[in-house]
């Protein structure tokens, strides 16, 4: 703490103290309120704390939180790791992770997409993560292709810092493509329909095999320096090692290769960092599994078209039901007209329960998709209508909030 100033240390007493009434008066952790108060205080104070460190941002529509800890784990291999534990990615929570790791030289921080260009110059990273860009609450973040330019000049402030880009993701790609220093790995992307055109000349992409380029640009699928090949993680100079998660699907193992390739950038040996990323088992709630009444309920997360694609790919087949909880609140984005594009066609022999605050507007796209369901928009009731055995849980954000507090409260 030696190089933060008078005010940043009045700053970070009154946020320590803060928290510490917040948590007393059962409001939570009270790590956003302490980080606020900090800023208020001392506007400079996120420089200070980044300051002696070595730094990883991550950011991306989806899987921030589940990379970043897989980052953190791999670059665990190293030493002590500064990060967020409650997946808090704007400026507020940024503080207070950093705040609470006085010390710790390598920090590995989850970064909202509309924050990373300020955050990036704040923090002067050592390497930045970049998984993917699609459609996410049109009425807070907007329109896709403006958030890439802004993406891309921020990126241009900061040539030092080496970019582990997916170049599977054309508005990725896009961002990262002029940078000097770019590592890139094929981390997949399983959704496309927000790059149909070139971000940079708007005429057509075209996809042959697992490559794409554009057809009004110099601009094309990079050459992957890591990917997935079978069960394996591939990498530079003939590096191969088996990838062994704890969590599903195939955007996570995406996300362990873009954590691997940033921890190998700063220095953690391949193999390590490799083995590391399968000791993550859960990301604040998703992923676990819990016993209400005669059901085993597998709770996942979802918040926008790709990644509701993504999460209904996982779902279990011999699932005895399937609950699927929408809210619309301010967290969630209040406008569920994205419900329309995600296909919700494929579910056949699974008793599927629409749920949440507002479960009627998903009954409407499901029953225009053919599945057969019922409406309870408790989702605990709703797991519970379900026959006894496995149910997976699908949520959005606010839902899958009120889920867990509720499934605390009966424990």
């Amino acid at each position: 703490m030696a190089d933060i100033s008078v005010r940043g240390r009045l700053a970070l007493r009154a946020a320590a103290a803060a928290s510490w009434a917040s948590q007393k008066a059962g409001r939570g952790k009270g790590s956003m309120i302490g980080g606020l108060i900090a800023l208020k205080i001392d506007p400079t104070i996120m420089t200070q704390l980044g300051r002696g460190r070595r730094t990883v941002l991550i950011t991306g529509t989806n899987g921030k939180s589940t990379t970043t800890r897989m980052t953190t784990a791999a670059l665990g291999t190293l030493g002590a790791v500064a990060t967020q534990a409650d997946g808090a990615n704007m400026d507020a929570g940024i503080v207070a992770a950093l705040s609470v790791h006085p010390g710790v030289a390598l920090a590995a921080i989850e970064v909202d997409e509309l924050h990373l260009p300020h955050v990036s110059d704040a923090l002067d990273p050592a390497a930045i993560v970049l998984l993917n860009l699609s459609r996410d609450q049109l009425d807070r973040v907007g329109e896709i292709n403006m958030i890439e330019r802004k993406l891309r000049a921020g990126l241009a402030r900061h040539p030092d810092a080496v970019v582990i880009a997916n170049c599977d993701d054309v508005l990725i790609a896009s961002i990262a493509y002029d940078h000097p220093k770019v590592v890139w790995v094929s981390a997949g992307s399983g959704w496309a329909v927000d790059a149909t055109s070139c971000p940079r000349s708007g005429e057509p992409i075209i996809w042959e095999g697992e490559n794409w380029r554009s057809t009004g640009a110099d601009f094309h699928r990079p050459r992957p320096q890591w990917w997935l090949e079978g069960e394996d993680l591939c990498g530079p100079d003939g590096f191969r090692a088996a990838l062994h998660l704890a969590l599903p699907g195939r955007a996570n193992r995406g996300n362990a290769a873009q954590a691997v390739a940033a921890a190998v950038a700063l220095g953690a040996d391949a193999v390590k960092a490799t083995d590391a990323t399968g000791t993550v088992r859960e990301i604040a709630g998703r992923y676990r599994t819990v016993t209400v009444g005669e059901h085993d309920a597998r709770l996942l997360l979802a918040k926008n078209p790709a990644g509701w694609q993504e999460a209904l790919s996982m779902i279990e087949p011999t699932s005895a039901g399937l609950v699927i909880a929408v809210n619309g609140q301010v967290p969630d984005g209040e406008d569920l007209s994205w419900l329309w594009d995600v296909r919700f066609e494929h579910f056949e022999g699974v008793q599927v329960v629409a749920s949440g605050e507002r479960g009627t507007d998903l009954a409407v796209r499901l029953t225009y998709a053919g599945v057969e369901h019922t409406l309870i928009p408790d989702p605990v009731r709703a797991i519970e209508s379900c026959p006894p055995g496995h149910v997976e849980v699908l949520a959005n954000y606010t839902a899958f909030r009120d889920l867990n507090r509720d499934l605390e409260a009966l424990a």
